[in-house]
């Protein structure tokens, strides 16, 4: 058991020169060494203690990804203070003020770019004291002050001050807090998870069972970095190796920075690039458009050779092995003239990505494989640090969540908490030194989740034979029908996304209902070039009629007499569609930061369509509310 403190100090001792932090602002990149940081460190915890910080009080955190985030973190955990990470996508007047205030921060560290954000509300924030501004290129207004005074108060405090500040984070408890992180919230108010030093330490040394990270390995870190999946198996994994992690190349909007990530990407040459599935879609948009873009003889080539990778790769655990052995020659050649070049756009370096957030689907895992960059998934969830199982490239197997980390307690359970034997289908139920201290200030929620250490997750999954985990849905986000039989719909939901390309987005509905409705939201372009080709549009009755034939013939192919008929229990498939007028997004907060669609806020932002397809006309799929959707395109 350590503290995020000893973590550091150690990796500054044994790698005092290795470059840890890489960040580009004007000309190429530039390096910070652990030392060079560490210093930095020091000097802020020292500033923040002169300024009256004190072990237990709570410092917001607003920033995109950069050298100033990991300083930040670092020099309030060193004070004995909490620090309480804050997502750049937080609106002020609701979400970052509710934060502010439930946390009772004292004091926020934000960048430029979030700083109006902090402005727009402090005067409604009783407890906060003072508001530090990384960026020293703004003027500042009442309650402001540079981070760059800080460092000074730092450089400035007296030697009995610096005594008095190093017992401080010598005696820094494994189990102290270090973070209160917010979930994304669904139905109530977020959530706010207390996670101890012990508990980002140990979730490191867990995550090392799954891969090894050498300390020349570098990761452009695209993902939010307040998300405790970057925060662990970015910074800290890293951190722990001696490796270096690089930010994105920010710009004036997170539009500019989202447009240097391919430019980043080449420039840094990672080994490793963690990712979600939004991320991994992006990417092969992206390779599939360059290779269109080459013509119909390199489109032809490029099919061909995905479909021997395919053939060759099995499901990762099998792959070359019996008479696959024999398509190892044409893949060699294939990878050789085609997929080296795709991944050298990807800077010659990266391994493969690993996959945290929603599950990625099974097509897009092996296409990713087959380009010779796989995507390992994994699975974990915020209150457990946030890792709990992952694939690994020694270890793999495409459609699986992997296998566990070293060192913790699992099982799957029923509905009534009974241990369910493998392959049976349960919720996952983990014990472990990574598995959160609780939700900050709510007793009720913290007794719901956490039982006898028992970190209860709410996902359904099972274990296959292999040892392999597979997580199938949320445990609370089942379909029950009216006699109280339970279902889990992503399954369904999936399938009908990947397998049509004219459904973007779907989530079905059944909370004790004569029947289960779906909501889906299309693809616009594909439905309209479908009604080009037949010489209609949308605005017509005509096109309406043929666009909504055409999206129920896509769901007709599960039921029965239809080509996926025994893919799922017939009795589940929707009996009443509608079509959504607007996509789940993080803009209207129907997706979270990691992209999973927040059930509970589909079926509210959409009741009235919820409520419409349990009357006798939304059961009419040809209905005026579907119309009036295709007619709106």
């Amino acid at each position: 058991m350590e503290t995020i403190i000893q973590l550091f100090e150690k990796s500054v001792e044994q790698y005092p020169n290795n470059p840890f932090l890489w960040e580009k602002n004007e000309g190429p990149y530039t390096s910070q060494s652990y030392k060079e940081l560490h210093t930095e460190v020091h000097l802020l915890a020292a500033g923040l203690y002169a300024m009256g910080i004190k072990k237990g009080d709570r410092i917001g955190l607003l920033s995109e990804g950069r050298n100033a985030w990991v300083l930040s973190e670092l020099g309030i955990l060193y004070t004995g203070a909490i620090n309480v990470p804050l997502s750049i996508k937080l609106d002020a007047q609701n979400e970052l003020k509710f934060r502010l205030q439930h946390s009772e921060s004292r004091l926020i560290i934000v960048s430029k770019n979030h700083l109006s954000k902090i402005r727009e509300i402090k005067d409604g924030l009783e407890l906060l004291e003072q508001i530090i501004v990384i960026d020293d290129d703004v003027v500042l207004e009442s309650k402001e002050i540079y981070l760059s005074s800080i460092l000074e108060f730092g450089q400035n405090i007296l030697e009995s001050d610096k005594k008095e500040l190093q017992k401080i984070w010598s005696t820094i408890d494994a189990d102290d807090s270090a973070n209160i992180s917010y979930t994304s919230g669904t139905t109530a108010d977020p959530k706010g998870i207390i996670l101890s030093h012990n508990n980002y330490t140990s979730n490191v040394i867990q995550a090392s069972s799954l891969m090894d990270i050498p300390e020349t390995y570098r990761t452009l870190l695209i993902l939010p970095w307040d998300h405790s999946f970057a925060h662990t198996a970015g910074i800290y994994s890293f951190m722990l190796k001696g490796a270096s992690i690089a930010a994105v190349q920010q710009g004036k909007s997170p539009m500019e920075a989202l447009k240097n990530i391919p430019n980043n990407i080449k420039e840094i040459q990672p080994d490793i690039i963690l990712s979600v599935p939004a991320l991994a879609k992006n990417f092969k948009k992206n390779i599939e458009k360059g290779i269109k873009a080459k013509g119909p003889k390199v489109e032809r080539m490029f099919n061909k050779a995905l479909d021997v990778a395919y053939r060759y790769n099995g499901m990762g655990i099998d792959k070359g092995k019996g008479t696959r052995k024999f398509l190892k020659p044409i893949y060699k050649f294939y990878d050789k003239i085609l997929f080296s070049k795709i991944r050298a756009n990807f800077g010659g370096n990266l391994k493969f990505f690993v996959g945290g957030g929603a599950l990625l689907d099974i097509e897009l895992q092996r296409f990713f494989y087959a380009i010779g960059i796989p995507m390992y998934q994994g699975y974990g969830l915020s209150e457990a640090s946030p890792i709990i199982s992952s694939n690994a490239h020694h270890r793999h197997k495409l459609g699986s969540s992997g296998f566990l980390v070293n060192n913790m307690d699992f099982k799957i359970c029923d509905n009534l908490g009974n241990i369910l034997p493998s392959g049976e289908k349960g919720e996952i139920v983990i014990k472990g030194s990574n598995v959160m201290k609780g939700y900050w200030k709510n007793d009720k929620a913290s007794a719901e989740t956490l039982k006898d250490s028992w970190l209860h997750t709410g996902d359904m999954g099972y274990i296959d034979e292999e040892g392999f985990l597979y997580v199938s849905g949320r445990f609370k986000s089942l379909l029950i029908a009216n006699d109280g039989e339970k279902f889990s719909p992503e399954g369904i939901e999936e399938a009908f996304i990947d397998q049509s390309p004219y459904i973007d987005q779907c989530l079905l509905y059944n909370n004790q209902d004569p029947y289960t409705i779906a909501m889906l939201v299309p693809n616009k372009g594909a439905i309209q070039a479908h009604l080009r080709g037949k010489g209609l549009d949308s605005k017509s009755d005509e096109g309406q009629v043929e666009a909504l034939k055409l999206l129920q013939s896509e769901l007709n192919a599960y039921k029965t007499g239809g080509k996926y008929q025994d893919m799922f229990p017939q009795r589940w498939m929707p009996t009443a569609v509608g079509i959504l007028p607007e996509a789940f997004t993080e803009e209207n907060k129907l997706v979270n930061s990691t992209m999973k669609v927040v059930r509970d806020k589909v079926v509210h932002y959409f009741n009235d369509h919820v409520d419409y397809l349990y009357t006798p006309d939304g059961k009419n799929f040809l209905n005026t509310k579907n119309k009036e959707t295709i007619h709106n395109f």
